[in-house]
């Protein structure tokens, strides 16, 4: 066991303190002020990590987790709601100073309050319990591959567990064991109405059938084991914010998924989507319709530079790496008049858009909490020349 005290939160999610070696320690379940004992999980010669196991020094923002499996889904029970929202805005700035980018405001972030229940997809590991010869729903261990066996979950929709627990009910019914499976994917939507699939070692996932959500009035199909936003209600806050911005006549929507961005901001615009994967390009496809002002385009997004032009709005929602080097030049030198950047990673977000602040300015700073609870931050940035 170690000791430190957290001098403040990292992009990651730890509290990040010295040792009194000189060497820092990036820390689960800690709090800035906090002095915590920690077992160490991974020890490097400049730095370590491990989860608290004790707390000295207790801060006032701290609160009791309400999951016992916190730590492998939603890290930031620990603290109240109000000071997660602060912090997420705070380390926003962060990844953006890390790049040399001063925000000139960054807007609070933007909740619907729903703390718990928020999440319209789980996939769960299975337990086998060699006292009762029984498989169990479980979570892995965060910085593990050990599972840890749960009875209850407070962060996906109520429709979500019960469905998990109910199969695995049945799966102990028949006496399967838990070593035939990889998880169990669980997914439902606005409705209520349920998918789920077990994915059996090795063997090829299952299909499932199409859900379907109303998003702005516009009904979208998905895949219930693709990307779709898994917190709808506040993604819908994060939609309108964007229709604000969106006022050229020409939309191109950059890693458009099934479509839910650039479907949005459409209002008879012409619009151009573009979608890398061909399973998610055919659901967009089914979402745009006949339209003849709709462009569904199967590509990777840096492929197709020449639909940048300078009086289309550019819509970017890429995955957690971020855009490739070529998108970002093409657009600095095409100059669009607006750029609108949603993203999932803020440190990636603020690296991309670095190279564009020579021409423009940014006009909005959005922090949206997708994840309450947890230290994910989905961040909205609007450039104006």
């Amino acid at each position: 066991m170690e000791t430190v005290t957290i001098d403040k939160l990292v992009p990651g999610g730890q509290g990040l303190g010295t040792l009194s070696s000189g060497k820092k320690a990036f820390v689960w379940g800690a709090l800035p002020g906090e002095t915590v004992e920690f077992e160490i999980t991974k020890n490097k010669s400049s730095f370590c990590e491990g989860i608290a196991t004790k707390i000295l020094t207790k801060s006032e923002r701290r609160s009791n987790p309400r999951d016992l499996c916190y730590l492998a889904t939603s890290p930031w029970q620990i603290m109240n709601y109000d000071y997660e929202l602060e912090q997420k805005s705070a380390l926003v700035a962060e990844c953006f100073h890390q790049n040399q980018i001063d925000l000139p405001e960054i807007k609070p972030t933007v909740t619907d309050l729903k703390e718990y229940f928020y999440r319209n997809k789980m996939e769960y590991s299975l337990y086998w319990n060699n006292d009762t010869n029984k498989i169990e729903l479980a979570f892995h261990t965060r910085g593990t591959h050990r599972k840890l066996p749960i009875t209850s979950s407070s962060i996906e929709r109520s429709e979500v567990f019960q469905t998990a627990q109910r199969i695995v009910e049945q799966l102990n019914t028949e006496q399967k064991p838990a070593r035939d499976f990889q998880s169990l994917l669980v997914r439902c939507n606005q409705q209520g109405i349920i998918s789920s699939a077990l994915f059996e070692n090795h063997k090829p996932h299952p299909a499932m059938p199409l859900l379907t959500d109303t998003l702005l009035g516009h009904q979208y199909f998905y895949s219930p084991n693709g990307f779709f936003q898994i917190n709808l209600p506040v993604y819908e806050m994060a939609l309108k914010e964007i229709q604000k911005h969106t006022i050229t006549l020409k939309v191109l929507d950059l890693y458009a998924g099934v479509g839910t961005i650039g479907l949005s901001v459409a209002n008879n615009r012409e619009l151009t989507l573009v979608e890398v994967n061909e399973t998610t390009y055919m659901e967009l496809c089914k979402n745009c319709g006949d339209a003849e002002n709709l462009n569904p385009v199967l590509a990777k997004s840096e492929d197709v530079l020449d639909y940048i032009t300078p009086d289309a709005t550019v819509i970017l929602d890429p995955p957690r790496a971020g855009c490739d080097p070529k998108l970002i030049e093409k657009i600095a030198q095409v100059k669009p008049p607006t750029i609108i950047y949603l993203s999932c990673n803020p440190i990636t977000q603020a690296r991309d858009l670095k190279p564009l602040l020579a021409t423009y300015q940014i006009k909005l700073c959005q922090p949206f909490n997708f994840f309450p609870h947890t230290p994910h931050i989905e961040n909205l940035i609007v450039l104006t020349i």
